[in-house]
């Protein structure tokens, strides 16, 4: 049975085939070549880790805010509660929840930071 490539195998590999024909190019096109296999990286991140960090996000704003939602609907709500200074940093769950939804984000864009391991 040919089982057709997922998204995110089509995305390695052309962001490994970039990789090996970037020692070739010339100096400003190497280095938009590495720009390019990092934008790639961070959109496979995106395809494998992304879903479960969303869920895990919405799941954790839901308990703050005691209601269901969409990731956007709920981030906006969040957002206006913390300008309204109806949740701040005494809320309980609060600064653990904003942590982890950060840490989330952090792991599909820039793994390599420290906070994101």
């Amino acid at each position: 049975m040919i089982t057709h490539p997922r998204t995110e195998e089509l995305v390695e590999a052309v962001a490994r085939w970039i990789d090996t024909i970037r020692p070739a190019l010339a100096p400003r096109d190497a280095f938009l070549a590495r720009v390019a296999v990092n934008v790639l990286g961070v959109v496979q991140r995106e395809l494998t880790l992304g879903p479960a960090a969303e869920a895990d996000a919405v799941e954790r704003m839901s308990g703050l805010l005691g209601h269901g939602g969409g990731h956007a609907e709920l981030t906006a709500e969040l957002c206006a509660k913390l300008q309204a200074g109806e949740l701040d940093a005494q809320t309980p769950g609060l600064l653990a929840a904003l942590r982890a939804n950060a840490q989330g984000q952090v792991a599909i864009d820039q793994p390599n930071y420290s906070s994101a391991r």
